[in-house]
């Protein structure tokens, strides 16, 4: 698409537990804020893809079974980047407790990555996983682990 019009995107990504309950979140390299793991959906992707694609880029981690967490939308999702590019986003959350594979502490998205107990998540997270971080926490979520 030409030009700066409002177009529709639609963002997937997880909330992965570790085996000691706590929450995988990442720093972002673009505004240094932490957030959850995830990114925008490609054509011919499900949602469950992109998660599982966007959490591998990002970490590492190879995603197995997802359970959805939420869907959000509205006009208080809508957003323009820097370079005047409108977007109207559908966020879509999931949880994961089941993961393969070792955890990538940096790279080119991620200054950090890093599991942190419900209790000490960190001060300074990304504007739009604040009601990500609300959701979990009042929904008091917590993983049960066989």
């Amino acid at each position: 698409m030409v030009g700066h019009e409002k177009v529709l995107m639609v963002v997937s990504g997880a909330i992965v537990f570790d085996k000691e309950n706590r929450v995988l979140m990442q720093r972002r390299s673009d505004n240094w804020q932490w957030g959850f793991p995830g990114g925008f959906m490609e054509l011919g992707e499900s949602v469950q893809d992109t998660a599982r694609r966007e959490i591998y880029e990002e970490t590492g981690l190879q995603l197995e079974k997802l359970e959805l967490f939420g869907i959000y939308s509205g006009p208080q999702y809508d957003k323009i980047f820097s370079n005047g590019d409108q977007v109207s986003l559908v966020l879509i959350s999931f949880t994961c407790m089941e993961y393969k594979g070792e955890l990538i502490e940096s790279n080119e998205e991620s200054i950090q990555n890093k599991f942190f107990p419900l209790e000490e998540l960190p001060d300074n997270i990304f504007t739009e996983h604040r009601m990500l971080v609300n959701a979990l926490l009042s929904n008091k979520l917590r993983p049960i682990i066989g």
